[in-house]
Parts: structure tokens; C-alpha cells; sequence
């Protein structure tokens, strides 16, 4: 069953198509990657879907609610995790949890059990009586994912949840996300961290220019797009030798400045460009996003 469901959604800034014309659904209990460069949309549709910014058209259910009509009481069952974190500097680490907790209407003695166990799951119990400024960039970074789950979701939506942590950290948020969908949690997360979505994702919408270019399991969209293999040959003196034998073959391939990569060829195949040196890796999703979205910086 669709927990989300946004259909032929669009958002305009004046002239910029942030999100455009978008139709995906995300099931229960599954995880939901948005995987995109900068600019692609990714926060946009968050943005709509947690009913913080109006949609320019299209429409957005939430939990069988229409969220143009329901959203007071949509919001009451999401967990919302930011990429910036956003705390009161003022109130320690329990204090914020406790005055987040006000906007669920928790009860006061029921709140501080939930920020127990919330602080317990992230290993923060210790820094409670901490103040914001005294704690380290990933202890943030766990904090707010603690503070989403205060009101007990439905739906956890993260923005970057792991971006700039140590890999110690990383790992314990990404044990714990697991933990969470296990439990039944359904999650929206928008990550550009590849290896993150492949760990993580059950399937995984592919943004660029505000379109979902390609969505499926990460598995799929490697061997769709690329193949199990990728396979790198340096460039050569003689490169358009090398081109024209790729061509001859019938394969895709990509030029990445040193070297050039080829996708869907197989062992057998290989043995006709055996004069260049191909050397095979595991593909990967980041693979598929280079392939779809480019490898230039978008600004």
C-alpha cells in the first residue's frame, strides 16, 4: 500500500522549474531514496511533502490524506529530519527535545520517557544536561534524527541524515535506520551518498532538472544502465582504434578524461578489446547516476 502518493507535481520559483510534473509512490515500510545532484529537486519535493511549501499543481497524498486538506494532521505522524541542524542554543539537549515534543501535544511525563529512549537509540543519553554548543558535528547530526522520532512517526523523512560524519557514525545512524524499518517505519530519505542508497534503499528515484530521470531497486537500475561490470581501459595512443572497436561491438561507453569506461560488456566480449588492457570492477550506482545526470557540476 502507497503511504505517499504525489501525482503530476510541479513547483515554480518565477521562472525555475524546481519540480517538474512528478508522479512516484513510496509503500509502506520501505525505503524511499532520492538520489539527484544539486539543483535536481530533491529538496523541493521535500519541502511539498512535509506540507512546507505549497505545490505550484499536482497533488500529494499522505497516509491516504490529502495533504492540501489534512496537512495539520499529516504532520502529526511524520518524523521530519533536517540537513541543517536547527536546535534552540539556549536549551540543552533534553530541553529541546522536550519543547519539541510540545508540538505533538506529548504529555510532559510521557515526553521525557520518549526523550529517553530516543537519546538511548542514538548513544547520546550521556550529553542530556549538554548544551547544543558542546556537542560534536555528528552528535548533532544523531540528535536531530532522535528528535524526528520523538512524536513516534509513521514516516521518517531525512535530508542528508549522514553527511559529513565519520564512518563510526555513519555506520551507527545507518544501524539504526535499519532497526527503525524493521519496526515498520516507513523512509523517505534524499542522500547523494551512493553507498548510503544502495545499503539503505528498497528503490531509488533518480532526480535531475526537477524529473525523475529512472526509478527501481538500485540492483536493477545498475544492471539496466550499466551492466555488473564496468569495464576501464586508459586511454590509448591509438584511441580511435579503441572507439571504433567499441563500436563495432555495439556497446555504450563513457569518456572519463583518463580513461574510458564501457558498460554491458561481458567476459566473452572483452576478448575483442583484449590489445587495450580493459580492466573490470563492480559496477555501482554511482555509475548509473554519472550516466544519467552527467559528470559537469551544476550550479
Amino acid at each position: 500500500m502507497a503511504v505517499i502518493k504525489v501525482s503530476n507535481l510541479t513547483r515554480k520559483f518565477k521562472d525555475l522549474v524546481a519540480v517538474n510534473d512528478v508522479s512516484l509512490e513510496i509503500e509502506e515500510r520501505e525505503c524511499f531514496g532520492l538520489l539527484g545532484p544539486n539543483g535536481a529537486g530533491k529538496t523541493s519535493l521535500i519541502r511539498m511533502i512535509t506540507a512546507v511549501s505549497p505545490p505550484t499543481a499536482g497533488t500529494i497524498m499522505v497516509l491516504g490524506k490529502d495533504l492540501s486538506q489534512h496537512a495539520s494532521e499529516v504532520k502529526t505522524r511524520l518524523g521530519v529530519v533536517p540537513q541543517i541542524e536547527n536546535f534552540d542554543p539556549d536549551l540543552r539537549v533534553m530541553h529541546n527535545l522536550l519543547t519539541y515534543a510540545r508540538y505533538f501535544d506529548i504529555p510532559s511525563k510521557e515526553a521525557r520517557k520518549r526523550a529517553m529512549e530516543v537519546l538511548k537509540l542514538f548513544q547520546l543519553e550521556e550529553k542530556q544536561k549538554s548544551q547544543i554548543r558542546e556537542l560534536s558535528g555528528g552528535m548533532k547530526h544523531r540528535l536531530l534524527i532522535a528528535r524526528g522520532l520523538i512524536n513516534r512517526p509513521e514516516i521518517l523523512i531525512l535530508d542528508e541524515p549522514t553527511i559529513g560524519l565519520d564512518p563510526q557514525a555513519k555506520h551507527l545512524v545507518w544501524q539504526k535506520l535499519r532497526q527503525l524499518k524493521a519496526q515498520g517505519v516507513t523512509q523517505l530519505l534524499c542522500t547523494q551518498n551512493m553507498e548510503e542508497a544502495t545499503l539503505l534503499c528498497d528503490r531509488v528515484a533518480i532526480m535531475h532538472l526537477g524529473k525523475v530521470l529512472a526509478l527501481d531497486t538500485p540492483q536493477a537500475l545498475i544492471r539496466h544502465h550499466v551492466g555488473n561490470k564496468v569495464w576501464e581501459i586508459e586511454v590509448p595512443a591509438d584511441k580511435e582504434q579503441l572507439i571504433k572497436a567499441i563500436n563495432e561491438l555495439k556497446l555504450e561507453y563513457e569518456e572519463t578524461g583518463h580513461a574510458i569506461e564501457v558498460f554491458h560488456l561481458d567476459d566473452e566480449m572483452a576478448k575483442n578489446l583484449a590489445d587495450f588492457s580493459p580492466r573490470p570492477r563492480p559496477a555501482t550506482l554511482e555509475d548509473v547516476f554519472f550516466r544519467l545526470t552527467g559528470r559537469l557540476l551544476v550550479e
